[in-house]
């Protein structure tokens, strides 16, 4: 049913991230699946790398281990952006279709009181609503 499934992540927040990471390896493993990490980079340093070609490195040694601990294929994809947080949506939904994956699996932040005042959007909900492939949001 799935071939290629895309996998957002923010190498800062792993640990947020954790729950959605399994359920893409477990549907991976189950359809026979490649998983393909995408991360939306800036040029800015931060806890991660100090630059770009850092940051890629840091992506792939990412899809590697997480390839080799679920036991499924993995790709590694990182996208440049000019600003992360006003490109993110648009750019994870033309990688989705540059790299021809059928579903995408992402995490979900906890709702906040600036999601209620309606102050800070979903990038989920923004993926959900414009995609031409399944998503599949983790909480």
């Amino acid at each position: 049913m799935y071939s290629r499934i895309m996998v957002p992540v923010d190498l800062q927040h792993v640990d947020k991230i954790e729950k959605s990471l399994e359920t893409a390896a477990e549907l991976a493993r189950h359809w026979g699946a490649t998983l393909c990490y995408v991360a939306v980079a800036g040029n800015v340093p931060n806890r991660v790398a100090r630059s770009p070609e850092e940051f890629e490195v840091e992506l792939n040694m990412f899809a590697r281990e997480h390839g080799d601990r679920y036991g499924v294929e993995v790709e590694a994809h990182v996208v440049p952006s000019v600003d992360v947080v006003v490109e993110l949506d648009d750019k994870l939904i033309e990688t989705s279709e540059r790299i021809g994956a059928d579903l995408v699996v992402m995490a979900s932040h906890v709702p906040d009181v600036p999601d209620r005042l309606h102050l800070m959007s979903s990038n989920a909900a923004g993926i959900v609503k414009r995609s031409s492939i399944s998503v599949f949001v983790v909480r």
